[in-house]
């Protein structure tokens, strides 16, 4: 694992700072650019795969990444800032060039730009993805499920994940657990809901036969975390649940620190678990109790599927692709195609399911 020191060497800058910058302090006052590097550095330092220097050769062809995050808003979730780079270095390592299409940019791909596939990262309208496939037919979407519209995708299993997180809470003999959702937009102002909600609510009522009640909505940042929390605070006093599930580990940061400035106890009163685990969690203070979403895995899976698609666009998936057989070792990612076999897979590993010591880093 990459230091705080390493990652400051790599960004230029003190490891103060960087341990400010990656927990989210208000009160640091530094550039956005000096941010970028930070943050980058952290992702870059923490994903091994590809730190190989890529020897540059001929290119095999032009894809374009879709964006549906501003910079600003990668540096505040880093979710899809490690999406991103997960498909950029796989496209390098096979031998492909990108173009990045970024959020609100008009969708004007020069016949002459020879673009062979698209990769569009994050959630879009159903105008928006008809706009996208206009521009290119072979396209694949990464952390939204499009399959009933009839486009391949690549997206992580909330069910499953949740419903492991509280089952460790209630082994652990919590009656009381809270929920730090979010909600989020397209770029052209759809509302968006987080799957996470219905999920939590349906399997809390299966297993405590009751209704979730402390449930707090609002969106993806450190800052929404910690107003959030200080809501609850502020409302339940001493009815605040023993335990939080928090929608992801940015949100989770400002929880805690919400928490901290009101003199609780974590986890000895609160229990966090978060959802993601970006590079970052692990620099936090304390650590952070995380789920682990294989988000560089879901930007080659992506890639993988692009290019499957390209290549194979005349014939049909024959019996006992390599593919199939590669779906063994995929990890906690539902795969969506329209011209394979669905991959299901779930967990760390295919032959044991989500296993404790694997998805998180919580110790009550």
């Amino acid at each position: 694992m990459a230091t705080i020191k390493d990652i400051a060497k790599k960004a230029g800058v003190s490891s103060a700072t960087v341990s400010r910058v990656l927990n989210y302090d208000r009160t640091l006052s530094v550039s956005e650019t000096t941010r970028k590097r930070i943050f980058e550095a952290a992702e870059t330092l923490n994903y091994s795969k590809y730190r190989k220097k890529i020897q540059k050769k001929k290119s095999l062809g032009k894809i374009a990444i879709v964006l549906w995050y501003t910079e600003q808003e990668e540096l505040n979730d880093l979710y899809y800032l490690s999406i991103r780079l997960g498909v950029e270095n796989k496209l390098q390592s096979m031998g492909y060039e990108f173009v990045h299409i970024l959020p609100n940019e008009r969708l004007h791909i020069d016949v002459n730009a020879n673009i062979d596939g698209m990769i569009a990262i994050g959630k879009f309208s159903n105008d928006q993805i008809k706009n996208l496939s206009a521009a290119c037919e072979q396209i694949v979407f990464v952390d939204f499920d499009t399959l009933s519209l009839g486009y391949d995708c690549v997206v992580t299993d909330f069910e499953h994940s949740i419903k492991q997180v509280i089952d460790h809470f209630l082994a652990r003999k919590v009656q009381t657990i809270g929920l730090l959702a979010g909600i989020e937009y397209t770029n052209d102002h759809v509302l968006l809901k987080d799957p996470r909600l219905k999920i939590f609510k349906d399997y809390i009522k299966e297993r405590l036969n009751q209704s979730p009640e402390c449930i707090y909505t609002g969106d993806f940042s450190p800052e929404s975390g910690y107003e959030l929390m200080k809501k609850a605070v502020q409302e339940l006093g001493d009815r605040l649940p023993e335990a939080f599930f928090v929608a992801n580990d940015a949100m989770a940061i400002g929880s805690i620190r919400a928490l901290h400035e009101e003199n609780i106890d974590v986890p000895g009163r609160v229990s966090i678990i978060s959802f993601n685990d970006i590079s970052i969690a692990k620099y936090s203070f304390p650590p952070l109790s995380t789920v682990k979403v294989y988000t560089e895995s879901m930007g080659e899976e992506g890639v993988d599927l692009l290019i499957k698609n390209m290549k194979k666009k005349s014939r049909s998936t024959q019996k006992g692709d390599p593919w199939d057989k590669a779906c063994n070792t995929r990890k906690q990612l539902l795969i969506f195609s329209l011209n394979y076999p669905l991959l299901h897979c779930f967990g760390t590993q295919q032959v044991n399911l989500f296993p404790r010591e694997r998805h998180r880093k919580y110790s009550p």
